[in-house]
C-alpha cells in the first residue's frame, strides 16, 4: 500500500503546478456537494493532468488554500498535453479564481522557452489574449502576466503585437499605480525591446509622460523603460520631441532615487545621439516652447544647470551619464547657426 501511495504522489508532481490550486478552488467552491459524495473523480485534477487524485491528507497536502494562493513552481514539470488541458479549461470556464489560476500557471509555465512555443503552437497566446476584455482587473492582470511571460519569444511577440493598442488602452484607463497598469506596462516593456511595434505605441507616449509625472517610484520606474526603448529608436525622436513633459526636468535631481534618474539620463542621451545622427535639419519652430525638444535642448539653462549639478553626483553611472549629455550638448550650442539642429 505504501508502495502505491508514493507511485502516485510521484506522479502528481508532474501535474502539481496546475492541478493542485485549481482543484482546490474548484472543491472550494462545490463544498456542499463534496461532502455530501467522496471525493473518487478529484474535481478538475483529471480534467487537466489526467492523473488520479489522492485526498489530500494521504500525502501532506495542506488542507485548504486561499483563491489568491501562488501556484508553485514545478510549472516547469508540465508537458504539453497538461498545457492543452489547461488551456482548453481557461478557455472553458467562466469562474474568475479559476481563469487566474490557470493563467498563473500559464505565466509560470512560460518562463521556459519550450513551453513558449508549445503554447503558442496549442492556439494560447489568442486564448490568453481573450482575457484582456474580462471585466474582472484581476484576471486581466494575470492575463497581461502571462503574456508578458510569453513575449520573451520573437515568434510569440508577432502574434501578441495585436493586443498592443488594447494594452495602451488598459494602462490609461487603470487606476493609476494599479497592477493592472503596471502587468500592461510591462508587456510594452518587453515588446520594445526591438524597434519592430514602436509605431503602435506613438500615440500612447503623452499618457507615458503623464504617468512619468504623477505615477510613483514604481510606476515612473517601469514607464521608463519603455520610454528608454522607444528613445533608442531614431524614427520615435521626433514623436518623443514633439510630447508635452512640464515638469520632466524635476527628475534631473540628486535627490532622485538612482533608478529612476539612470533611465531618464538615458532617455535624454538617446534623444541627442538620434539628433547627431540622423540626416536633415530641424528648426525649432517645428516644436512648442513647453516640448521635450526645448526642455532638453543645448539653450535650456535650466536643463544645463541640472546637468552641472549631476556632475557632483555619489555614483558614477549617474556622472558618465550626465557628462556625455553635456558633451553633446556643447556640440549643439557651437553649432555655426542656434536656430538650426542637425539630427
Amino acid at each position: 500500500m505504501g508502495n502505491a501511495r508514493r507511485a502516485v504522489a510521484a506522479g502528481l508532481v508532474l501535474g502539481a503546478g496546475v492541478c493542485y490550486c485549481v482543484y482546490r478552488l474548484y472543491r472550494s467552491r462545490r463544498a456542499a456537494g463534496a461532502a455530501a459524495r467522496p471525493a473518487q473523480d478529484g474535481g478538475l485534477l483529471p480534467q487537466v493532468s489526467g492523473l488520479s487524485v489522492l485526498p489530500s491528507r494521504a500525502w501532506g497536502a495542506p488542507s485548504s488554500l486561499r483563491p489568491d494562493t501562488d501556484l508553485p513552481k514545478s510549472s516547469s514539470n508540465l508537458e504539453a498535453h497538461h498545457l492543452q488541458r489547461l488551456i482548453h479549461l481557461l478557455e472553458s470556464t467562466d469562474d474568475p479564481l479559476i481563469q487566474e489560476q490557470a493563467l498563473v500557471t500559464l505565466s509560470n509555465s512560460a518562463a521556459f522557452s519550450v513551453n513558449q512555443d508549445i503554447i503558442r503552437n496549442l492556439d494560447g497566446l489568442s486564448i490568453i489574449g481573450r482575457m484582456l476584455s474580462d471585466s474582472i482587473p484581476k484576471v486581466k492582470e494575470k492575463a497581461l502576466n502571462t503574456l508578458n511571460n510569453l513575449s520573451m519569444n520573437v515568434k510569440n511577440q508577432e502574434e501578441i503585437k495585436v493586443y498592443i493598442l488594447q494594452v495602451c488602452k488598459e494602462i490609461e484607463l487603470s487606476p493609476l499605480n494599479s497592477d493592472l497598469q503596471l502587468a500592461g506596462l510591462r508587456l510594452l516593456t518587453n515588446m520594445s525591446v526591438t524597434n519592430d511595434y514602436h509605431h503602435m505605441m506613438t500615440n500612447a507616449i503623452p499618457y507615458f509622460l503623464h504617468l512619468l509625472s504623477e505615477g510613483n517610484e514604481r510606476t515612473q520606474i517601469q514607464v521608463l523603460k519603455v520610454l528608454v526603448n522607444l528613445s533608442a529608436n531614431p524614427v520615435m525622436t521626433r514623436h518623443l520631441h514633439s510630447a508635452q513633459a512640464p515638469s520632466l526636468l524635476s527628475l534631473f535631481d540628486n535627490g532622485i532615487n538612482k533608478d529612476i534618474l539612470l533611465r531618464v539620463l538615458t532617455f535624454a542621451a538617446n534623444l541627442n545621439e538620434n539628433m547627431k545622427n540622423e540626416e536633415g535639419i530641424i528648426t525649432q519652430d517645428q516644436y512648442s516652447e513647453d516640448s521635450i525638444f526645448f526642455l532638453l535642448s543645448g539653450h535650456s539653462t535650466q536643463y544645463a544647470q541640472k546637468l552641472l549639478g549631476l556632475l557632483h553626483h555619489q555614483d558614477k553611472e549617474v556622472k558618465g551619464q550626465a557628462a556625455k549629455i553635456i558633451t553633446l550638448q556643447r556640440g549643439d550650442i557651437q553649432s555655426p547657426n542656434p536656430l538650426l539642429l542637425f539630427c
